[in-house]
């Protein structure tokens, strides 16, 4: 299974943003900074950002003082369940569309990938946000933040 370049920088903010010091309000990264940061453009960021918003994992603020801040259901958010609902739920191939599959009343493959599919789920659903940005990830991660300037508002 492959992951969509917009699960995966969804998986990568949140990351980021779960090094910041959670009670430090006053000087949250912009989505711009995250962008920066991760080397990916800020449209397809804001995109993401957008969409952990409307899903409560991160707290995003305008104006002076504002920023992106992760939310405490974000930091223990199970990734299996993000990477569920980010990716959708859907079949690995598509049996079923415009020309069917001729082995669509005979195959054992589509089971077997659904199968595959949710066991690659299952593994990712003990693993938690606030986990992925522990160590060897988080001293990463911190000097992604550290390297905000304030020239990159």
């Amino acid at each position: 299974m492959r992951l969509t370049r917009f699960t995966d920088l969804a998986l990568r903010v949140l990351m980021r943003l779960a090094v910041e010091d959670p009670k430090a309000t006053d000087d949250l990264p912009t989505t711009r900074e995250v962008a920066a940061g991760m080397r990916v453009p800020y449209t397809h960021t804001a995109k993401a950002v957008a969409r952990l918003q409307r899903l409560g994992l991160i707290e995003a603020r305008r104006g002076r003082g504002g920023g992106l801040a992760l939310t405490e259901a974000g930091r223990s958010a199970s990734v299996g369940t993000l990477v569920r609902e980010l990716e959708g739920v859907g079949d690995v191939v598509e049996c079923e569309g415009a020309e069917p599959c001729p082995l669509l009343s005979a195959c054992r493959l589509r089971g077997a990938l659904r199968q595959a599919q949710e066991s690659f789920f299952a593994t990712l659903d003990p693993l938690t946000v606030g986990g992925l940005a522990a160590a060897p990830a988080g001293p990463v991660l911190l000097d992604i933040a550290r390297s905000r300037s304030p020239d990159d508002t």
